[in-house]
């Protein structure tokens, strides 16, 4: 096969994948937000099939020619098409390891393992998922054994999310974190009676707080036109490309502040999906580097920028406008102090900042264990409640509450949760180089988030997956400091709290 036939194959071989792509990502989508519930066993089918599918396009003698003919001439490539080439070949290389029936398998489990989570979320039945759960760690194991053999399963899976990342770097930056926050958060919950948040737990009605978050996503200035926002049990955003992403999530009319960050969150990884290069478009270089990136970009906008004082000052007028009984004598600098209150608390999605990183450490702990064979899927609602009381000092009331609440297991994504820490760290990094070309304040002050996002998508969304995760992040920030999140951290709450 000649570089031009090699070329126009790929043009093919891009538009296929990515037809097959945006199908299986629409039905996830409907199964999580609208689907009926009965629909889980047919749509695992169907998701099993189109799996197949791109299973066998990925592997075809064909695909392999063209990828093996543009790999050894990529250096008379241009930069975009290289990439692709060598991106391309990376996912060829671990497609065609695992055999089709079990990729197949491993797809359909996925589907219906998350029905059964919804439902035994809702149930408060964890014995209903125990053997999903189980399946799933099991099958993952097999999958990262097929895809690097010579690694350890678990090393594998965490390098599937932030490419590279280690175990012994996740122990290493967790193990600092923790010597460092652990007394903070000790003294902020001794003076935990200094912000009460009571004004945010009042009634605040769904209907009205589903036009807030309309409200929020034109703040942020997310594209109404490629972006919508669906209603699910756990909130998550699905990108196709930059042309069409969804958000969720999920309202409490006791909890206003859950959906507002939420919003905000989920906003974070839809305005990176929608501003990677136009020329990216559609392709396997046209979504966010990895979910470490991805999850920095939400974080930051979730707390570093939306518990801000700045973008407390444009949340409140609206929401005394249409809550005025609920916040009538709440002040700016009270519902500022209000939204970034800690307290050990349950809910990973649902923490402050100070807390959050102990919930991923949690998960992380229990996840190794798993890995290494110590505990089976039987043992995870004791082990949770153990951790959770010996990291948080909070008891579990339910596995609902406890190792029920996240969805991430039961689809698959084992490994993932590192990539909120380290995205959250990230932030603090990415606040004081923007501070050198924004005053960052009156920019969140104005009511748009305008200047803001052109920064970031100039720094780091355009380029889509065109650098290495870590290779992107430096480029902005220069090495990775944990330090400064901690110091970032240390002055907020030290504040807060008067310490």
């Amino acid at each position: 096969m000649t570089i031009q036939e090699a070329l126009e194959k790929l043009q093919g071989y891009e538009k296929a994948t990515f037809a097959l792509n945006h199908a299986t990502g629409l039905m996830y989508y409907d199964g999580a937000t609208i689907a009926p519930k009965g629909t889980a066993e047919l749509r695992g089918s169907t998701l099993g099939e189109l799996s197949r599918m791109g299973y066998e396009l990925t592997t075809a003698p064909e695909t392999v020619e063209m990828l093996r003919t543009l790999m050894e001439n990529r250096e008379e490539l241009d930069p975009i098409t290289r990439r692709k080439a060598e991106e391309l070949w990376r996912d060829y290389d671990r497609t065609h390891r695992v055999p089709v029936e079990e990729y197949v398998a491993y797809q359909e489990l996925s589907a219906k393992s998350d029905a059964v989570w919804h439902e035994a979320k809702e149930k408060n039945d964890f014995a209903l998922f125990e053997p999903y759960l189980q399946q799933m760690f099991d099958a993952s194991r097999r999958m990262a054994g097929y895809w690097e053999p010579e690694k350890a399963p678990y090393e594998t899976m965490l390098s599937t999310f932030e490419r590279g990342l280690t175990v012994a770097q996740c122990d290493a930056f967790f193990a600092s974190l923790r010597e460092k926050l652990v007394p903070l958060i000790q003294q902020a919950t001794a003076h935990a009676d200094r912000v009460d948040d009571a004004p945010l737990h009042r009634n605040y009605p769904v209907a009205i707080q589903r036009q807030f978050s309309d409200f929020i996503m034109d703040v942020m200035d997310i594209d109404r036109d490629h972006c919508i926002i669906g209603e699910t049990e756990h909130p998550f955003t699905t990108n196709f490309s930059r042309d069409d992403v969804r958000i969720t999530t999920h309202y409490f009319a006791d909890q206003v502040a859950s959906s507002l960050y939420s919003v905000v969150h989920e906003g974070g990884h839809a305005l990176y999906e929608l501003h990677t290069g136009r020329e990216l478009a559609r392709t396997c270089l046209g979504n966010g580097v990895s979910m470490g990136i991805h999850e920095s970009q939400s974080r930051f906008y979730e707390n570093i920028i939306g518990r801000s004082r700045a973008f407390c000052s444009v949340l409140l007028p609206w929401l005394k406008e249409h809550f005025p009984a609920q916040l009538v004598d709440v002040t700016e600098e009270q519902f500022y102090r209000m939204v970034n209150r800690s307290r050990p608390s349950l809910i990973r999605t649902e923490a402050d900042e100070l807390t959050y990183c102990l919930h991923i450490m949690v998960r992380y702990e229990l996840e190794k264990q798993m890995f290494a064979g110590t505990i089976t899927a039987h043992d995870l609602p004791a082990a949770w409640n153990r951790l959770y009381k010996e990291y948080l000092g909070v008891d579990v009331p339910s596995d609902r509450e406890g190792v029920l609440q996240d969805s991430h297991w039961a689809n698959g994504n084992i490994g993932y949760f590192p990539s909120y820490a380290i995205g959250s760290a990230y932030g603090a990094q990415y606040l004081l180089e923007m501070q050198k070309d924004l005053d960052v304040e009156a920019a969140v002050r104005s009511g748009k988030l305008t200047a803001i996002n052109r920064w970031l998508e100039e720094k780091i969304w355009k380029y889509g997956c065109m650098k290495d995760p870590v290779a992107l992040f430096e480029s902005v920030c220069g090495p990775f400091r944990p330090e400064e999140y901690v110091a970032y951290l240390e002055k907020k709450f030290t504040e807060i709290y008067e310490l």
